[in-house]
């Protein structure tokens, strides 16, 4: 009974959620600078300043979508950052675990399903979204 009253207080928390509530790409480009650009460099292109010491390189961000056929792969990219795919894939980044503090907000990796999630994790998704450029 617990459980039910827990899932509806997710649920009605979620759903109040307005767009104006919704981070953006403003919203995760300072998320970005702190944890990201020292390797992926502040233009994301894989720049960084520690860069050089990374072995492997990092990943120029902006071309995430060109490598995935002009389709941002929301799901595969949300569990870059957050860890999930860590164990699955060779690379070198961090656990950011200050991302998976704080509310929660209703994201949909591009399956149609509203999943609560950590607001800055959607915000640091939006702004990688936002810098994606076609070459």
């Amino acid at each position: 009974m617990r459980a039910t009253w827990i899932i509806m207080g997710a649920a009605l928390a979620l759903g109040a959620c307005t767009e104006e509530d919704m981070p953006g790409p403003q919203d995760g480009r300072a998320l970005y600078m702190q944890h990201c650009a020292a390797c992926h460099g502040a233009d994301a292109t894989g720049n960084g300043p520690m860069a050089a010491n990374l072995d492997p390189a990092p990943a120029d961000l902006t071309q995430i979508a060109a490598r995935n056929g002009g389709t941002m792969p929301r799901a595969e990219v949300m569990s870059m950052i957050d860890g999930y795919a860590r164990g699955t894939v060779p690379h070198g980044m961090p656990a950011f675990g200050e991302l998976l503090e704080g509310d929660l907000v209703p994201f949909d990796s591009g399956d149609g399903r509203q999943t609560p999630t950590p607001r800055k994790l959607v915000a640091l998704l939006e702004y990688l979204e936002s810098v994606q450029t076609t070459k």
